[in-house]
């Protein structure tokens, strides 16, 4: 049954601030969710997104101010609170039980029972079916829920949320570990939910799916409220100076730069299944961007150019130098460094702190009579991640506590401190706002005018054609097209992508 809106806000946040010690994460912070409508929270990496969805979920409790539901004041001691007042949050990375049947997660703590206390399987597989059809997706609800993709994860936490009779969606970046066509359920299934009178509130950064799913925006800034409003009163363009508090004269600020020498020569590069025929070079102070759609095996690529990944046939050259296969460590002493995709599994040990991050790859270099001392480090990492505007308490505190975007920097700064000659970077802004991207974008830029080769992997068209002079477009392991910088515009990156497209 459709639920009618009450004339109020369903969940209001009313004045809350938030401290830990002497810095304010939210100060004053106010705005409403309302049934039957979704409602972007945006801002900058540090804006207070988290600080506030915690306290919806229970995690943080205000230092001021009140959450009210119904128009009613609530205080929630604990997650268990937040879920029994109908308040569910759905994140990047849901953690269900993997041992455990998808039904049984669903119904997690609320196992129907039937005479004498037994669980009652059929009717938690009943309950699990009718969820999904609710939905309008297809999960087998007997599988173990081990091996589910990260989409179907998330729709089966919105299931147990449904079932736990939940009013308020919170959706903490939902989107970014999804393929199109997962985001494209994922709002399909966020549409059914609103239509029956659900409010959501829906954390992302990317622009174009805020205006395809939300009805109304707040934007934040350092902490506090900056506005509230209707989608339709508000473009991009004033969404984006409201959160950086200034106008982005260049989102993509690309010095036009003259290529030098050939600096990385790929001769033939294949991998069985994986990709094949692979040639291209760079040039100094040139960024040659990989674009395609997901699986057409651009970052595949990269990890095998880099001697991550194996490789069946093919020759890598820096500086007209044939390196050893399968070597990072040979890419690294030519002078080759890769920015990766997952920067928490593979460029950072989040435990360590932000210095030994930055200084790891140098470590050797660093050290005296084969010591390393902390005032070397601390020097070092102090250096870059003051050139890369890197927001931290102290840099001997763990990276795992930094922000995506500053993390990202951390991965940038431990890279660049080696001196490439080589800098591949695979998804460079992936799950960052929009600030650090354009800070993102001028470093890279940057370095291309210092002489730099720079081989770029992304999956947003915008950035592939705002930074690189040249533009490589795989399809099924292939290179398909070569575009200048000049004739590169999304109709011509998709429709090679796609095998429509002119082959290089």
């Amino acid at each position: 049954m459709t639920r009618q809106n009450p004339p109020g806000p369903l969940l209001e946040v009313r004045g809350v601030t938030k401290s830990f010690g002497a810095v304010a994460a939210v100060a004053g912070v106010s705005f409403g969710l309302h049934a039957g409508e979704a409602h972007a929270l945006v801002g900058e990496n540090g804006a207070g997104k988290s600080t506030i969805v915690k306290m919806l979920a229970g995690v943080h409790k205000p230092d001021e101010g009140t959450l009210l539901l119904d128009g009613q004041p609530v205080e929630f001691g604990s997650p268990a609170d937040a879920k029994a007042a109908g308040i569910a949050v759905i994140y990047q990375e849901p953690t269900l039980f993997p041992d455990l049947s998808v039904a049984e997660n669903i119904v997690m703590g609320r196992h129907p029972r039937r005479s004498l206390g037994r669980i009652d399987r059929a009717a938690i597989r009943a309950e699990a079916e009718r969820l999904f059809a609710r939905l309008g997706v297809r999960i087998d609800p007997n599988r173990p829920a081990r091996g589910l993709s990260i989409a179907d994860q998330q729709i089966v936490e919105i299931a147990k949320a449904l079932s736990a009779d939940a009013r308020v969606l919170v959706m903490d970046e939902p989107t970014a570990a999804l393929t199109q066509v997962e985001v494209d359920r994922l709002f399909a299934v966020a549409r059914t939910l609103r239509g029956e009178g659900a409010a959501i509130m829906f954390i992302s950064h990317r622009f174009e799916e805020i205006t395809a799913l939300c009805q109304r925006v707040t934007i934040l800034r350092d902490g506090r409220h900056v506005s509230t409003d209707a989608l339709g009163d508000v473009t991009v363009d004033e969404m984006v100076k409201r959160m950086v508090g200034r106008d982005l004269d260049a989102l993509f600020p690309k010095q036009d730069v003259e290529p030098g020498a050939v600096v990385l020569e790929v001769e033939g590069l294949a991998r069985e299944g994986v990709f094949r025929d692979i040639s291209f070079s760079v040039r100094a102070g040139e960024i040659v961007a990989f674009a395609g759609l997901v699986g057409s095996g651009r970052s595949e690529v990269v990890q095998a150019v880099f001697g991550v990944d194996e490789r069946d046939a093919g020759v890598v050259k820096v500086g007209g130098k044939k390196l050893k296969p399968h070597s990072s460590r040979a890419a690294m002493a030519a002078g080759m460094a890769l920015v990766p995709e997952d920067r928490r599994q593979q460029g950072l040990v989040m435990d360590l702190s932000i210095e030994r991050n930055v200084t790891l790859p140098r470590s050797r270099a660093l050290a005296k009579l084969g010591l390393l001392t902390g005032a070397s480090e601390r020097r070092e990492a102090r250096r870059w991640t003051e050139r890369l505007r890197t927001k931290y308490g102290r840099l001997g505190d763990p990276v795992g506590t930094l922000s995506g975007g500053n993390q990202q920097k951390v991965v940038l700064a431990k890279w660049l401190a080696m001196a490439p000659k080589v800098l591949i970077v695979d998804e460079p802004t992936r799950g960052i706002d929009v600030g650090t991207k354009a800070e993102v974008h001028r470093l890279m830029s940057q370095l291309a005018a210092e002489g730099v080769a720079i081989v770029m992997v992304s999956s947003e068209l915008p950035e592939v054609l705002g930074m690189a002079d040249r533009v490589l477009v795989m399809r099924e392991g292939r290179i398909v097209a070569e575009l200048l910088r000049a004739d590169a515009t999304e109709d011509a990156v998709m429709l090679a992508a796609m095998g429509q497209g002119a082959a290089a």
